[in-house]
């Protein structure tokens, strides 16, 4: 196309467009792609540096491999927008994690190409496994790749399946990106080993030569590949005096090279994708490859919001008036805080450490923070083993990874009553991040266990108060809290006493009564007042339930609402209606919260509410039709 700033892109419609161009023409595929993305992604706000980082394993993988009836299966899926625009969603790209439009993951529902869910780490292994082992079995000829990061191999899942991989003999390609990152700085020993690897990079790479040149002369094998391997094995011990981790798996492992250098990549893919057995090629990337502002602070620009193209610079929101701060803010520096009184109190995290604000806590006291790189489950029990030894952690993950590590939270800390403090991010609606994301489920998976005390701050006033609290707790706590702003501009109380399982009445009413949690009581508050005479409950606690209050509010007989950011089953709605079974109260209930048969998709937090009816409108609505019914 004359004039065109694409005019390689706007030739791909799919991977078979881009399998048409001669190798020569595949370095400008990846400029025009880099290009796309800063130019889009400046004013359509997604994950930037990882897919910035991943345009050459991208266009690689889709050059050689003849997808989709190859399967490429991406972890996590913040590195795959290059995959989106080369699979026939670029003229939609601007849709991208708006309501309705593209999913900032892979979403096997949005296109054939994205073979598998994405949006948790350390997957990709595991399915791509299944997904060789079922080729086998039903005789399909196809190739398998799991595209996974330096810091998603570190998680346990990943070598649960390399372990099985080994032994599964499977088909399956996985391909090591290895930026030196996650979305912060990566840690565990792992990521020590493979920056090692590439010491032993003369090695390996007069291996890879070698076996190129017997290939050529038809001197190599299936058959005689074992052999050869565990003979080059031996000569590498005297090498570099040191086993490959991978090796020792009995998978083959090729590289490290550098993840850049496309036509590299497409060689040496293209050498290795027809051998059987499982391997792993290890590629060296720089993580906001192509944008000087994402290669210099690459955790910076992991998700940076509005940016300018051309001079890097961050857009900040506009408007002079000051805004309250994010809940997570608040939690950063109130732990800090708290921290400085009790020489006791630990953070912990699983690779969140920005994103969870215990950065904070970092900054000041950085021997008692600990971020244990994506491993949930081995962050709750290590921090049972500092509260049984008499410390008080802190425990920082989002709601939709606390998931992982439940059977910790029953095995470990609960049936031992030990006092670790549970702070949920992203607790309900998240927004853009979509289905993988929104924290969905927390009040209802941990409300049966016993021995937990789970709350949810309506506001940071509130926020602080019950982390003081929690902090002198005997047992273990649960606060949950959703990503995003508050509501105070002057939040920095100093925390006040809490009355454990005590709720509070916020407005009076006699037609109806709204018993509310977390910060979306502030819809129920709205609806209340334009529906008029309608009272409003902050229950703050789901367990212990206020049921004083409870009993005060059924005594009416008017109808009772529950509001919450969480599954209309299993939390505040059924604990209320449980309650009132137990009670043989009559009074009439709706409760409001995300769906059961469903899950929700992205958009904007007000775009989802609206669409799910857990707006102040919607529940206006239900209060009218509730309070005109019993009429």
């Amino acid at each position: 196309m004359a004039g065109s700033k694409y005019p390689l892109l706007e030739k791909i419609d799919s991977p078979a467009d881009l399998r048409r161009l001669p190798p020569a023409e595949l370095p400008a595929v990846c400029d025009e792609i880099r290009r796309f993305l800063i130019e889009k992604l400046a004013v359509h706000p997604g994950h930037f540096a990882s897919s910035m980082g991943a345009v050459e394993i991208t266009v690689a993988l889709h050059y050689v491999f003849n997808t989709p009836d190859d399967r490429i299966v991406w972890d996590v899926g913040h590195q795959a927008y290059g995959h989106k625009l080369l699979t026939g969603r670029r003229d939609a790209f601007d849709t991208l994690r708006c309501l309705d439009g593209l999913s900032g993951f892979p979403n096997p529902q949005e296109s054939e190409y994205d073979t598998f869910t994405a949006g948790h780490a350390s997957n990709s292994i595991s399915a791509a496994l299944g997904m060789s082992v079922a080729s086998s079995l039903t005789g399909v000829d196809r190739n398998v790749v799991a595209v996974i990061g330096d810091a998603s191999i570190a998680g346990g899942l990943a070598w649960e399946a390399l372990n099985n991989a080994a032994n599964a003999n499977a088909n399956l390609l996985i391909i090591l990106n290895d930026n030196d990152m996650s979305i912060d700085r990566p840690t565990g020993s792992l990521n020590s080993y493979l920056a090692h690897l590439t010491t032993s990079k003369a090695y390996n790479t007069l291996r890879y030569k070698a076996y190129r040149t017997l290939k050529r002369l038809r001197l190599i094998s299936d058959r005689r590949r074992g052999a050869v391997l565990r003979f080059t094995n031996s000569l590498k011990s005297l090498w570099v005096h040191e086993q490959n981790l991978f090796e020792g798996l009995n998978i083959r492992y090729f590289g490290p090279f550098d993840g850049h250098d496309i036509n590299r990549i497409v060689r040496v893919l293209s050498d290795i994708k027809d051998m059987k057995g499982p391997r792993l090629l290890h590629l060296r990337t720089v993580k906001g490859k192509g944008f000087p502002a994402a290669e210099q602070n690459p955790a910076a620009w992991h998700a940076p919001g509005l940016f300018d193209p051309s001079t890097g610079e961050k857009i900040k929101e506009s408007g002079a008036a000051p805004k309250p701060p994010k809940f997570q803010d608040v939690f950063g520096k109130t732990l800090t805080e708290l921290a400085e009184a009790d020489q006791k109190i630990v953070g912990i995290t699983a690779a969140m450490l920005s994103g969870t604000s215990l950065s904070e806590l970092q900054k000041r006291f950085p021997e008692r923070t600990f971020d244990v790189g994506i491993s949930e489950g081995h962050a709750v029990t290590f921090a049972a083993g500092m509260a049984k030894d008499g410390l008080r952690p802190f425990v920082a993950i989002y709601s939709s990874f606390l998931q992982r590590a439940y059977d910790n939270i029953i095995n470990d800390v609960a049936i031992l009553g030990l006092p670790v403090v549970f702070c949920i991010d992203r607790a309900g609606i998240v927004g853009e991040d979509g289905v993988t994301h929104h924290g969905a489920f927390d009040l209802s998976y941990l409300r049966p266990i016993p021995g937990l005390t789970i709350a949810a701050p309506r506001n940071e006033h509130e926020l602080r108060n019950l982390m003081a609290a929690a902090s002198k707790a005997t047992s273990p706590w649960v606060i949950r809290y959703p990503r995003g702003r508050g509501s105070l501009t002057d939040w920095h109380n100093d925390p006040q006493p809490v009355a454990v399982g005590r709720a509070e009445r916020l407005l009076q009413g006699s037609r109806a009564t709204i018993l509310a949690i977390g910060p979306i009581i502030g819809e129920a508050l709205k609806a209340a007042r334009e529906t008029g005479d309608v009272g409003v409950v902050d229950m703050r606690f789901l367990k212990p339930l206020d049921e004083a209050m409870l009993d005060e509010v059924l005594a009416s007989g008017a109808p009772v609402v529950t509001l919450e950011d969480n599954s209309v089953i299993g939390g505040l709605g059924s604990a209320v209606a449980e309650y009132m079974a137990r009670k043989g109260a009559s009074n009439r209930l709706r409760a409001i919260g995300m769906p059961a048969g469903s899950f929700i998709a992205h958009g904007t937090v007000a775009e989802l509410r609206n669409r799910e009816k857990m707006d102040a409108a919607a529940i206006v609505g239900i209060l009218n039709d509730l309070i005109t019914t019993r009429k």
